[in-house]
């Protein structure tokens, strides 16, 4: 499960910025997970508490925003939404689509105490 060692990044993120502030705890973490990404967020949810347990994100909450994987076709110039990775585009049936959102994985904001 690639999620633990995610989780355990997304951690050290929070708790390395928290101590640059000066703080003595994280108390909510939001992250930010795209629909293409290979990334379960229940997964990424049941490893935080353990991976957080003894930091400074001990107990904090986490949220994960599901962000909708899109692409730029070229055959019909259009952007459409994308399901899965290398699919075939939705407007034309062609498959050159170029992924332009959905993978991401990120901290989008941290709130501290």
């Amino acid at each position: 499960m690639h999620e633990m060692s995610l989780t355990e990044s997304i951690v050290d993120i929070a708790v390395e910025a928290a101590r640059k502030e000066g703080a003595e705890r994280v108390t909510r973490v939001v992250v930010d997970v795209g629909a293409l990404s290979h990334v379960e967020p229940e997964a990424l949810e049941f490893c935080f508490a353990a991976v957080a347990r003894g930091t400074l994100a001990e107990g904090a909450r986490l949220e994960i925003t599901r962000l909708p994987g899109a692409g730029w076709c070229p055959d019909c110039g259009k952007t459409v939404a994308l399901a899965e990775r290398f699919a075939a585009c939705p407007e034309c049936g062609g498959f050159r689509v170029q992924m332009t959102a959905g993978d991401e994985l990120k901290v989008r904001e941290m709130e501290i105490a």
